[in-house]
């Protein structure tokens, strides 16, 4: 006879098992498996992920949460469509915070942070010279996020984070170019040397500076697109 479980650690379970299948769907959105505008089918991803219908309405209600997807009534789930106009708030808000980060780092950054960030620098001029594009892609999100961690912030790090995914629904279009990967490279070495310079003012306005033209890459080449 089989034990009964109890209803606690049946949540418990439920929630994990949702919590999984949550990370699974929203890595194949961030990696464009599931294109922004596109509708996402209970039934396929139960049958895919081998679980039933349950922890995915459960993990779409956490994706929804996130900003990641919408929910339509009737209509059923969609993954996001950042439009022009959301994607330059996003810009516009990580510029604000992530001068924010500058001007605290540029008080606080111990040396074992600094060679921790000059190791990720070595590692984007070796992608920069491999011409690995999608390699700096990920050194580039890794030296922003550590920065903001290292501020010791927990709720800045998950907001950043949060708007780091939505702005990934817009795609990386200004990285794609080799010929933009030097210069990026050299714009991080201008901010890590001006927050080890101790200079919080400089530090913090640089950041900003370089979301900013980030921000206009972007939408630029969006709108050529278009």
């Amino acid at each position: 006879m089989h034990a009964l479980v109890h209803p606690t650690i049946a949540l418990l379970q439920t929630n994990s098992l949702a919590s999984v299948v949550q990370q699974a769907i929203e890595q194949a959105i961030l990696s464009g498996e599931h294109a922004p505008g596109a509708k996402l089918n209970e039934a396929t991803l139960a049958e895919k992920l081998g679980v039933s219908r349950g922890p995915i309405r459960e993990a779409f209600r956490m994706l929804d949460e996130a900003g990641l997807v919408r929910t339509e009534k009737n209509r059923g789930v969609f993954v996001r469509d950042i439009s022009l106009a959301e994607a330059a708030e996003i810009f516009d808000l990580r510029a604000a915070m992530e001068e924010m980060v500058g001007r605290q780092l540029a008080k606080q950054l111990t040396e074992a942070q600094q060679q921790e960030i000059t190791t990720l620098l070595n590692e984007m001029t070796q992608a920069v010279a491999d011409q690995n594009a999608d390699t700096y892609h990920q050194l580039n999100l890794n030296f922003h996020e550590r920065l903001v961690e290292m501020t010791g912030n927990r709720r800045l790090l998950a907001i950043y984070r949060k708007l780091i995914k939505e702005l990934s629904l817009f795609r990386r279009l200004n990285l794609g170019d080799f010929d933009a990967l030097p210069l990026s490279a050299q714009s991080h070495r201008d901010i890590f040397k001006a927050i080890t310079s101790g200079v919080a003012e400089v530090a913090g306005q640089l950041m900003a500076k370089h979301v900013q033209a980030s921000k206009q890459r972007t939408l630029t080449r969006a709108e050529q697109r278009e």
